[in-house]
This record gives C-alpha cells, sequence and structure tokens, in this order.
C-alpha cells in the first residue's frame, strides 16, 4: 500500500491537506515510522509518500525513557532534520511534552514551522478533558497540522470509556483518532462505523493483516516501534551468527547505499536506488 512518490506539495497548508488526503477508508495509509534520518531516507526510497517516527524509537537510540516527556528536544531535532525532505512528515510526539495546554500548542507550533504535517498525540489514561484541552490548543495555533488523537484505553487497559474519550478529542478539533492495542476485527469495524473522522490502528504481527484492516475500514495504519525494534533483532542475530560462525544471512545494504542515505534527494521511485546509492558490491576497507 505504498502510494507512487512525488514532491511535496510546497507550503505547509497544501502539504498538510496532502497528507489528511492519504486517510482513506478502504484504501488505508500504511505509515512506516522512522527513528533517525538514515531510517526515513531509507523508508522514502521505498515510495513511501509518508513517513512517521517513533517515540520509544527516537527515545532508545539517545539512551532516554520513552513516553516520560524526556525526549522533547531530540523530538524536534529530528523534525528540523526531516522537515525539508519531500516526503510528508508526521511526528508522534507523545503527550505533548507537557500537562500544559498552552506549551504542547507551542511545542505544535514548532513542529509545523519546520515542515511537519502531522502530529500524534496520546492520552496515556490521563484525564480525557486535559487531553481535548491540549488538542484544542493545538488547533489554534497550528490549524492546519493533522492531529492525531491517540487513546489508551486498549493499550494500557481494557478498552473502557474508548468511545466517550474519542468523542471528546473529536469535538475538541482532532482530524483523526487512534486506538493502538485493538486487534479485534469486529471491534474496529463498530468504531469505524460510529467515528466521522479516519480511524488509525496499530498494526500488530499477531493481529489483522493489512488487507484485513483495509476490509474493515481503517484509514491509516501505523508500524509504531516495529521497525526500530525488528532491525535492532536483525543486528543482535548477525552478531550471533558471527560468534557461532556464521555467516549472516539477509539484505547488508552496502557503505555507499547507507552514505547515500545522506545525499541530496530526488525522489525515487519503489525498487530504484536512493540517491548516493551505488549498486555495485560493498565498498572494501570503508570505515564502520
Amino acid at each position: 500500500m505504498t502510494t507512487d512518490p512525488q514532491q511535496k506539495p510546497s507550503g505547509p497548508a497544501a502539504a498538510a491537506t496532502a497528507f489528511a488526503g492519504l486517510h482513506r477508508p478502504g484504501e488505508p495509509l500504511l505509515l512506516p515510522n522512522a527513528w533517525d534520518h538514515a531510517s526515513a531516507r531509507a523508508l522514502a526510497g521505498q515510495g513511501f509518500r509518508a513517513i512517521g517516527t517513533t517515540s520509544l524509537g527516537v527515545a532508545a537510540a539517545a539512551g532516554l525513557p520513552d513516553g516520560a516527556a524526556a525526549t522533547r528536544e531530540e523530538t524536534l531535532r529530528l523534525a528540523t532534520a526531516l522537515g525539508s525532505e519531500p516526503f510528508l512528515l508526521s511526528v508522534d510526539a507523545e503527550g505533548g511534552f507537557s500537562d500544559d495546554p498552552d506549551e504542547v500548542a507551542r511545542f505544535a507550533r514548532e513542529l509545523y514551522a519546520v515542515g511537519v504535517v502531522g502530529v500524534n498525540l496520546e492520552d496515556g489514561l490521563g484525564p480525557a478533558a486535559r487531553h481535548a484541552a491540549k488538542i484544542a490548543a493545538v488547533k489554534r495555533a497550528a490549524p492546519g497540522l493533522f492531529v492525531n488523537a491517540r487513546t489508551d484505553t486498549h493499550w494500557l487497559g481494557d478498552g473502557d470509556g474508548t468511545l466517550a474519550r474519542l468523542d471528546a478529542y473529536r469535538q475538541a478539533g482532532a482530524d483523526g483518532v487512534f486506538v493502538p492495542g485493538l486487534t479485534d476485527p469486529r471491534g474496529i469495524e463498530a468504531l469505524v462505523r460510529h467515528l466521522d473522522v479516519p480511524l488509525n490502528v496499530l498494526y500488530s504481527p499477531g493481529g489483522p493483516t493489512v488487507r484485513h484492516l483495509a476490509d474493515v475500514g481503517v484509514s491509516r495504519i501505523s508500524l509504531g516501534s516495529l521497525l526500530y525494534r525488528r532491525a535492532l533483532g536483525a543486528a543482535l542475530e548477525a552478531v550471533a551468527d558471527l560468534r557461532a560462525g556464521r555467516t549472516p544471512t539477509g539484505p547488508t545494504p552496502s557503505y555507499d547505499e547507507v552514505a547515500g542515505l545522506a545525499a541530496p534527494y530526488d525522489a525515487p521511485g519503489p525498487g530504484q536506488p536512493v540517491p548516493g546509492r551505488t549498486t555495485g558490491a560493498a565498498r572494501g576497507g570503508a570505515p564502520d
């Protein structure tokens, strides 16, 4: 479900409108989540028009806790690095890194100013009224920013109160809603019928397939920290093979391929090399 890559529309309002338009029931936005510049560029090189960030990946890479409002600066730094790229960027901002709606709004305005088109705000099962106030403040400060309001009723709880929270967030101005942890197709379909905004769910390897989620009307499928965790898993598997005297299997990008991710970007098509990459063998004697 990748889309044909193209240059990001000029101007923040046009880019935000384009991002909102990718949320289509039955043909959902499959949003891969990056944790640094290289991972975002590599994913864009596979034809994804929109890229998200993962708060866990950003926090873990910086040696900081996730979900503890500790990565405001790291998140803004990454957004600044990626906001001028030709793909559409949505940022996972945890709960906005503050309980003060005005502080959250200031952060959202900073994100919008560097080219971010969407922001994910989670309630952490805190007071629904407080989260609604954050959403309303963000929409006043950056009206064009696509606010994806996340409730953790299924992620951290048993699902109780989901509809009431989603309704409150929608009334506060949320452009879409996110219910991670919900994997029951019937429950997802019931939410789709209830809502008048796009529903985002988190892909789970043990849950419905991407195709099944599309069939029940989901408008956006996030991968969250899955790719970051898989990348770490692949690294650990490779070093375990080496220590055991085995040759690691699986794709290994060359030095030049990875170095090319820092080259000037000219959006490639699916399967085409990222600019700056070489297609030959790995460069001999390359530094780590």
